[in-house]
């Protein structure tokens, strides 16, 4: 797993860096996170999932600040984070992108770890980075659900990796094209992890920070989202 260091991405490689951000429901939390990520001279994809509060709204006014970096996408019912990536997957490759990261909405990650992810692609060393949040640091429940699907993960998919659930992730332009991502729900994170996994393609965990709050303690992989994602996983295991 790669250590903290001093990277810093050249501006030319910010330019051609696409951050793609699946939003729902995320009024209150998302303007700080685009706005950061904006200043750091990174592209923006923003994929607003349905959001039936006014989180459109907020997305469109800080376009209007940065209207060269961010870029909206919108579907008009909540249709699940997997196929918000999706949407941002398809969108991207308009672009023509050198580099792809995946970050959440809510804040729970920090945007300085952008260029600790997008380090081994830009070196050379991988084709898809995986961001780790530690699990000692996690709320008990979120760390039992996160354990248990790092197992299921390896059992279902062959992989071992040390957080199968992150929503932090980064790939280059030809990782993505070689990908196929079908998963509608939390089922995306091991999906990932399968398609890079079967598609030969290299790749690296890089330690990341979390904050957590109690609203992004709520979201992601819990007990109920965990047992979705198991009988998704015997599905195709039996029918794909």
């Amino acid at each position: 797993m790669t250590a903290k260091s001093e990277f810093k991405v050249s501006m030319e490689d910010r330019k051609q860096t696409y951050v793609i951000i699946p939003a729902y429901n995320e009024e209150t939390r998302v303007r700080p996170v685009i706005e950061a990520i904006a200043d750091m001279g990174f592209k923006i994809i923003l994929v607003n999932d349905g959001s039936s509060d006014c989180t459109l709204d907020v997305l469109k006014d800080v376009q209007m600040k940065y209207p060269e970096n961010i870029f909206i996408y919108s579907h008009v019912i909540n249709r699940g984070v997997g196929l918000a990536m999706q949407t941002g997957f398809e969108a991207v490759l308009k672009y023509n992108p050198k580099y792809i990261v995946n970050i959440d909405a809510d804040g729970q990650h920090s945007v300085d770890d952008l260029e600790r992810v997008l380090e081994p692609l830009i070196a050379g060393r991988a084709e898809a980075v995986i961001g780790v949040r530690s699990l000692s640091d996690m709320p008990k429940s979120k760390n039992f659900g996160n354990s248990v699907m790092n197992i299921l993960t390896h059992i279902f998919y062959g992989v071992n990796v040390s957080d199968s659930q992150t929503g932090f992730r980064a790939l280059t332009r030809s990782a993505l094209d070689k990908i196929s991502i079908n998963a509608q729900g939390y089922l995306i994170s091991s999906e990932f992890i399968r398609e890079i996994n079967d598609n030969n393609i290299p790749f690296e965990e890089v330690t990341i920070e979390t904050i957590y709050t109690p609203e992004t303690q709520a979201k992601g992989t819990n007990y109920k989202v965990g047992i979705k994602i198991l009988f998704t996983m015997i599905r195709h295991k039996l029918f794909d």
